[in-house]
């Protein structure tokens, strides 16, 4: 597991476009499904220590913020060929386990990860009703390892100000996290190893 920051996608970038399979109910899901609606795109995986270590909150917090109107879906776009801890199947396990209540999307093409310059998992990105980014960073503090409780402060800052719309602060803390594990050949220019 290399430690990766996220890249800081420049705020106010329109959400990029997305239409992915969700696993557990073969359906495709696209970012159009939440036209006007803020739209948390969350870029997840299964084995990430990152991630586990915020699994519970996660899934508290996104429940919470769908119940208020907010889109939420959850990303992976590891190579499931080498991290078969990462595949759709094992992604169908990981909803029932971690209690997700957002579509957990594959991204097999790493297209859509791209497209988001994603970097790490896990690694956020909160968009207003109008899909202009206002946010992406990090969950909280917490780390594994680090004695921060998990409280999911800042991402739960962030989501509170869209629903309310409020202004959120520019000044954010990157995500941390595994980095998204890419096909050999597919790695963009921004992942440095």
């Amino acid at each position: 597991m290399a430690r990766t920051p996220s890249t800081m996608l420049a705020l106010g970038t329109q959400a990029p476009d997305f239409a992915l399979l969700e696993p557990l109910t073969g359906k495709v899901i696209r970012r159009d499904d939440f036209k006007a609606k803020p739209l948390l795109v969350m870029f997840i995986c299964n084995h990430c220590p990152y991630v586990i270590h915020i699994r519970a909150q996660l899934a508290q917090l996104t429940s919470e913020f769908q119940a208020q109107g907010v889109g939420v879906v959850g990303i992976n776009a590891n190579d499931a060929e080498h991290y078969p801890d990462d595949s759709p199947e094992n992604m169908q396990l990981e909803v029932e386990r971690a209690g997700y209540t957002f579509p957990y999307l594959y991204d097999e093409s790493q297209a859509v990860a791209k497209a988001y310059q994603a970097a790490c998992t896990p690694d956020f990105f909160l968009f207003d009703a109008d899909h202009k980014l206002v946010y992406r960073g990090q969950f909280d503090n917490a780390r594994p390892r680090n004695d921060e409780p998990v409280t999911g402060a800042d991402l739960r800052q962030a989501l509170a100000a869209v629903v309310e719309h409020l202004p959120i602060a520019e000044e954010q803390k990157a995500s941390l996290g595994c980095n998204i594990k890419w096909k050999a050949g597919n790695e963009p220019d921004y992942f440095s190893s």
